[in-house]
């Protein structure tokens, strides 16, 4: 199927894959590029620290060690900071201080995980799962979001391989590139699953990936095709941090820009009906919190859990399994909320 113009294309957004070489370069680019600033901090860090240390400045050389391992927890203390004046006056329940406190220890211990072992070291941990005896058992698409790649799902795609679930897990490349130039991507991953399952697969995407998969809708028509869209953490409307992108799919989330306003249009219906949207309000991605619900769609708040600590949280993950090991269960029924 050809895919339609539902979005704005702009000169650099069409991800397409041209032999298997091209697909295994593009594959290990953010994980290179993750390797060479993991190792690099750590080199620093050891260095610097080190030549204090010879030189008899001890205090100094803890001081550097210190803000070696923890920069990251300032850096999402300020995010935190904006999230609290950016949520305000949003419907989303209020943080308290202990849940806020909560959320971002949860991400100072996350954040390190997935940025500096599982997607530079650990991206084809885990590769997909496809058994040739797959026919009638649903399967799932992971679609991963801005400045990740599959290696995000490891401990996902670890439990799936255990319980037998088909799965394929896409990387989004390039990196920068537009969001509706990744359909093309998705299609590919999406036939996959069909092709051994001969079953509508359930779609489970995190931030950016959330917009991918609308888009893909979009452009190939593709709803029929799909048993339910799980999205994490995803700006559906926008997230006002977009403001400070420099990168073309960062530019597409600022809740006011044409691309987004573009999405929406595009989608005529009561399209989002097959959606489980996952939010927070102590999301430091995604601000306000309420941006990554959808109308019409099964809506579920997680109390205390910041953006990249959502993609790994229980309430989300058993969720997800329901769906995949009790595909006729109708997702209205009676799962409680995780709050």
């Amino acid at each position: 199927m050809r895919p339609t113009t539902c979005v704005p294309r702009s000169p650099a957004g069409t991800a397409t894959l041209k032999g298997m070489a091209v697909a295994d370069f593009l594959n290990t680019m953010l994980a290179l590029l993750q390797q060479f600033t993991t190792l690099g901090l750590l080199a620093t860090a050891v260095t610097c620290t080190t030549l204090l240390a010879v030189h008899g400045q001890y205090i100094g050389a803890l001081v550097v060690f210190g803000l070696s391992i923890f920069a990251h927890a300032i850096i999402l203390a300020i995010e935190f900071l904006m999230l609290v004046a950016a949520n305000r006056d949003d419907p989303a329940p209020a943080a308290t201080l202990r849940q806020l406190v909560k959320a971002w220890w949860g991400e100072v211990l996350t954040t390190p995980q997935v940025f500096c072992w599982q997607q530079p070291f650990r991206s084809t941990a885990q590769p997909d799962h496809v058994p040739p005896n797959a026919a009638g058992r649903p399967g799932i698409v992971f679609v991963h979001g801005l400045v990740c790649n599959r290696g995000l799902w490891n401990p996902w795609l670890a439990r799936m391989h255990a319980l037998d679930i088909p799965f394929v897990a896409v990387n989004l490349e390039p990196i920068f590139g537009s969001i509706e130039g990744y359909a093309p991507l998705i299609e590919q991953a999406v036939r996959r699953i069909e092709s051994a399952t001969a079953t509508p697969p359930l779609i489970v995407a995190h931030s950016m990936g959330g917009l991918a998969v609308r888009a893909w809708l979009c452009a190939y028509q593709a709803a029929p095709r799909v048993r339910r869209v799980v999205t994490i953490g995803t700006p559906h409307r926008g997230t006002l941090l977009a403001r400070l992108a420099m990168g073309l799919n960062g530019r597409q989330m600022r809740p006011t820009g044409e691309w987004l306003s573009a999405l929406r249009r595009s989608e005529a219906g009561d399209p989002f009906n097959r959606f489980t949207c996952f939010y927070s309000h102590c999301d430091n991605i995604i601000l306000p919190a309420s941006s990554a619900t959808l109308p019409g769609a099964d809506n579920r708040h997680v109390e205390a859990v910041a953006h990249v600590h959502l993609a790994r949280h229980d309430a989300v993950l058993y969720e997800v399994l329901r769906l995949a090991l009790d595909p006729e269960r109708r997702p209205e029924s009676d799962m409680a909320d995780p709050r």
